[in-house]
């Protein structure tokens, strides 16, 4: 099983794969990258897809995981956030759910890091940004 890690996808740093997403676009990309586990970001919106590109006799599971953001989610969420990937020695591509994500939400002082932006040269509408999670 490959597992493979990027920032925005594994053709660009910056590209967006958003959830929605034409599946045969997204299988694609998981397949040109010889990956049967994508975990990125970018878009600060996490999500878990599982895509067969095999067959129904012959099933070969890819997945693709936005992870999130951990400290400027974009979904309305202002919590910092991460995602908990289980892969063990039962999971295989042949099987759809034997490799679990779990979405994890934290607390930190976003008042705080809002703040600092505000005192900084960058724009202050990062900073409510920030605060309403957008």
């Amino acid at each position: 099983m490959n597992l493979l890690l990027v920032h925005g996808s594994p053709r660009k740093i910056n590209e967006y794969l958003f959830e929605d997403r034409e599946e045969k676009s997204l299988l694609h990309i998981l397949e040109q990258a010889d990956a049967d586990v994508l975990c990125f970001g970018h878009t600060h919106l996490p999500y878990h897809r599982t895509l067969n590109s095999g067959s129904v006799e012959l099933p070969h599971y890819r997945h693709a995981i936005n992870i999130g953001s951990a400290g400027k989610p974009k979904d309305g969420n202002p919590r910092g956030g991460y995602a908990l990937l289980t892969i063990d020695e039962e999971s295989s591509i042949a099987e759809k759910d034997s490799i679990r994500v779990e979405f994890v939400r934290f607390n930190y002082d976003i008042e705080k890091a809002a703040k600092a932006i505000e005192g900084s040269p960058l724009p202050k509408e990062y900073a409510e940004m920030l605060r309403k999670g957008i």
